[in-house]
């Protein structure tokens, strides 16, 4: 975890493009040619990404995907969540499989993709995330322990103006310490699909919801506990690294921490009671 300032690496994955037609065709054609290098046509891993309106955004992901160390054969899928943009036009350039999820909502959008994914290990990742060079590595040495069916990793914010690194480390330390309490009954409230592994098997048994509904990454979660266990990846290297605009909706810095811990205060004693669903 960085205190001071953002990791050097995110520097080479943030584009300076805005929109569709910014884009130069010699980005694609270096970009491509890493894809290639990286991918495989029998991957273990399968990478799922659902993007809606991500038009430039998925081009921050894809470089930073293109951009892993290891010797793991991975795939990377995008299912395109009936966006209005450019973002298919995008994905059209890329060398990548992609699909049209027509339904709105990330559960389908997940769904669709892996009943399409080749490998059998499902990574899941957001559209506007950046991944370090070890992200495959460190999630699949957990995913891969036995009876292991679905890991979760961590996230950092990249700072911005009115939101500067150190608080956001701060703010980073206690939502850590309090996953780490979740973790004990309710694992599934750390559960988040942009940085998330699973046995496709299991997943594919349980699926995905297939509504417009936020938590369907925890859902999954939940109802996979009855076939293994959930593990934490704690390494501090892999961690995804996502911009502040879900913050930056609540105004400031300390407005966007206090509704946060409200909310966290409200359940806390929730923690320590489990709930199971039972094996289908």
């Amino acid at each position: 975890m960085r205190i001071s300032r953002n990791p050097s690496w995110l520097s080479d994955y943030q584009l300076p493009y805005q929109k569709y037609d910014d884009i130069p065709d010699s980005f694609f054609a270096a970009i491509n040619k890493k894809l290639d290098a990286v991918q495989s046509r029998q991957p273990l891993v399968s990478i799922v990404i659902a993007a809606w309106n991500e038009e430039v955004n998925i081009l921050n992901c894809m470089t930073s995907l293109a951009g892993m160390h290891t010797q793991i054969p991975f795939e990377i899928i995008v299912v395109n969540n009936n966006s209005t943009d450019r973002t298919q036009q995008t994905l059209d350039r890329l060398h990548i499989r992609s699909f049209f999820e027509p339904v709105q909502g990330a559960g389908p959008a997940r769904q669709l993709g892996q009943e399409n994914a080749l490998g059998k290990y499902i990574l899941t990742a957001d559209a506007d995330c950046f991944y370090p060079p070890c992200w495959v590595d460190e999630m699949m040495r957990v995913l891969q322990q036995p009876e292991v069916v679905l890991v979760y990793g961590r996230y950092s914010f990249i700072s911005e103006k009115g939101f500067p690194r150190w608080k956001l480390t701060v703010w980073e330390v206690m939502k850590d310490v309090i996953s780490e309490v979740r973790h004990i009954k309710r694992p599934y409230f750390n559960a988040y699909g942009l940085s998330m592994g699973y046995v496709k098997e299991y997943g594919l048994k349980i699926g995905f919801i297939k509504i417009n509904r936020r938590g369907e990454d925890g859902q999954l979660c939940l109802d996979l506990m009855p076939y293994g266990k959930i593990r934490q990846v704690r390494s501090g290297k892999a961690r995804a690294w996502t911009g502040i605009r879900t913050l930056q909706k609540d105004g400031t810095f300390f407005t966007a921490l206090s509704v946060r811990l409200r909310k966290e205060l409200k359940r806390f004693f929730n923690n320590f009671h489990s709930r199971l669903p039972s094996k289908a």
